[in-house]
């Protein structure tokens, strides 16, 4: 199957019996028209004011917003309408801020979700933000949030390993909560290696474990009650996944242990979150009894 052909999976969705009620609710909340609106791209990413709509228009937001639940990624405040996410991003967004300049330059984000983190990045002014994944629930989410945003960031229902196969390469690659879903995990960083021009960068998140050794934990069936999560490193081990796949200027950014404060259950998410993944007797641990989330944050440089 060519890139074509994989991109017209977009449009094919629609037509997907559990997608069609996102996309006729989104159909609906496009009939609001509005002129250039008011755009905050603080933590709570901010589109409109409550005065911009009509009741009516408000409470088809709302509705809107509803039937696109559960929120992952976020917080977005929508005409006054607080999207309380799951995952409290900009915690994440504002760690990595310092440590990348997008100005002028081509940009991909993998695993992008709802488009929290690229809609962040406008400010940064790039030249093409495109972002990669291929969930039909959270191409809905961005296309309601992007409707009133009016962007020109590209959503592709894609994959990381569609990446050597798309029409340009890139300055900068964001995979943030990616590689530890990935059985390859090299043949992952490689594919970012070919997405990229020569000298361009990633910036990547993945779980970890403490150690100075060069290993990595292979979960059995689940962890943190998550069926496909495969290899978590040492930050030796990742450092040597990272050289082998063609990278150098590796730069630890930060390591950080997930909280309650940063990924939680909200009326706007799933059932169950954080707390009930970890071990109630014991929160350094796993629900499984393997060692809590902890994550490391890292930059890199394609040698060539």
């Amino acid at each position: 199957m060519n890139l074509e052909e994989l991109q017209k999976k977009k449009d094919d969705c629609r037509n997907w019996k559990n997608v069609q009620p996102w996309f006729e609710q989104l159909n609906k909340a496009r009939e609001i028209k509005t002129k250039e609106l008011f755009v905050d791209y603080g933590d709570w990413f901010t589109i409109g004011k409550r005065e911009n709509l009509t009741q009516e228009e408000y409470n088809l937001i709302e509705e809107t917003a509803k039937k696109l639940i559960p929120w992952r990624k976020g917080p977005f405040n929508l005409f006054g309408l607080e999207i309380d996410s799951e995952w409290q991003s900009n915690i994440k967004y504002n760690l990595i801020r310092p440590h990348f300049n997008l100005k002028d330059k081509v940009v991909a984000d993998i695993g992008c979700n709802n488009g929290y983190y690229m809609f962040r990045m406008l400010e940064d002014k790039p030249k093409r933000l495109i972002g990669f994944d291929p969930s039909a629930l959270t191409l809905h989410q961005f296309e309601f949030i992007n409707h009133f945003v009016k962007s020109e960031i590209v959503y592709e229902m894609l994959g990381v390993e569609h990446l050597e196969y798309y029409n340009h390469q890139f300055d900068f690659i964001f995979m943030l909560g990616v590689l530890y879903h990935r059985p390859d995990p090299v043949g992952t960083l490689k594919s970012l290696a070919r997405g990229l021009n020569s000298k361009g960068e990633i910036l990547i998140d993945t779980f970890m474990i403490d150690g100075e050794e060069e290993l990595c934990l292979t979960p059995n069936k689940r962890y943190s009650k998550i069926p496909n999560i495969y290899f978590i490193p040492t930050i030796p081990a990742l450092t040597n996944w990272l050289l082998r796949a063609g990278f150098e200027n590796i730069e630890v950014i930060a390591t950080t242990v997930t909280t309650n404060e940063e990924q939680r259950k909200t009326k706007w998410s799933f059932d169950q979150s954080l707390e009930d993944f970890l071990d109630p007797n014991d929160s350094s641990k796993t629900i499984e009894g393997y060692p809590a989330p902890k994550r490391v944050y890292v930059k890199a440089r394609k040698v060539q």
